[in-house]
């Protein structure tokens, strides 16, 4: 466990002597878009169905509107709270080149987001930029998704599937979505049409429920069936959204710092994930998310 207890304050919930956790780098590493800095260096997001704010202060973690059972029904475990990253970053520092992002990279932790909006949330990210992926998020939360009041100000929860499924390719073309707007209707309907064995014509392939349960490569060519969804797509869905460790998206960072480290330019993506999983085993999604924030911020090159 990275934390000593919990207490209350006006407006919130102080976190006590939180251990391997920095706000930049759990939330500008490529794992979540409804998260924006604000300008006193605060992190304000969306999940859940919930808002919330969020500070660090000195070895403390100050959560603005959020109670008590809000921490142990929801953020305790969204944060990975009771997971002790210090253990993990020992295991991998014994690799010597590894040593170096981890420690560049420190405060970062892997959040346990909700599938279905991390299945929408990347098949959007696909060939796109961090601010278009944020802006066409907003856009479908602001149209599909349930208010939510913080400070005077409106925010949006991701809409539930119920109102979701009823969205038509124009209307996400309008969000933002590009071409991408096909692969999000279909998918949103074969998740819908699966959401209970109680459906007519129900195939547990498109069951997130039942994905989610599946060993890890199971897992990750189950995923590859959704209209939009490769391989690099369905590793980061796996690893942000449903808890396999084993994952290890390749984007270009992460090709860069694994060429930069560990392999030679021509080393395909596939062959580069499958050396990654090899190498950094169950931790292997951990290790993905240093080198990958090590290898942006010092924007690495080939």
């Amino acid at each position: 466990m990275d934390f000593n207890y919990i207490e209350n304050f006006e407006g919130g919930i102080v976190i006590k002597d939180v251990r391997n956790f920095e706000l930049p780098h759990i939330f500008d590493c490529g794992q979540c878009f409804r998260w924006n800095k604000r300008e006193n260096g605060n992190y304000i997001g969306v999940a859940f169905g919930k808002v919330i704010e969020v500070e660090k202060r000195d070895r403390d973690v100050l959560l603005y509107n959020a109670s008590q059972r809000d921490f142990k029904e929801i953020w305790a475990d969204y944060f990975d709270l009771y997971r002790d990253y210090g253990e993990i970053k020992n295991i991998l520092s014994e690799d010597p080149i590894l040593k170096k992002a981890v420690e560049f990279g420190n405060g970062i932790r892997l959040l346990k987001q909700d599938p279905f909006e991390l299945i929408v949330s990347f098949i959007i990210s696909a060939n796109n930029r961090i601010p278009m992926i944020k802006r066409a998020l907003k856009n479908i939360s602001q149209k599909w998704g349930e208010p939510l009041e913080y400070n005077g100000e409106i925010f949006y929860a991701f809409p539930k599937i119920e109102r979701l499924k009823d969205a038509t390719m124009e209307e996400l073309a309008d969000c933002g979505t590009g071409f991408r707007n096909k692969y999000i209707v279909d998918t949103v309907r074969k998740i819908y049409d699966n959401g209970t064995e109680n459906q007519q014509n129900y195939d547990e392939s498109y069951d997130i429920n039942w994905i989610k349960m599946q060993k890890d490569e199971v897992c990750h060519k189950e995923l590859q069936k959704f209209m939009g969804i490769g391989p690099k797509v369905a590793d980061c869905i796996m690893l942000f959204s449903m808890q396999k460790y084993s994952a290890f998206p390749v984007d270009v960072w992460v090709k860069r710092a694994m060429n930069h480290f560990y392999l030679a330019p021509d080393v395909s993506l596939r062959k580069t994930r499958d050396f990654g999983i090899d190498k950094f085993g169950q931790l292997s999604g951990f290790a993905q998310q240093y080198l990958f924030y090590y290898a942006r911020e010092n924007k690495i090159k080939i």
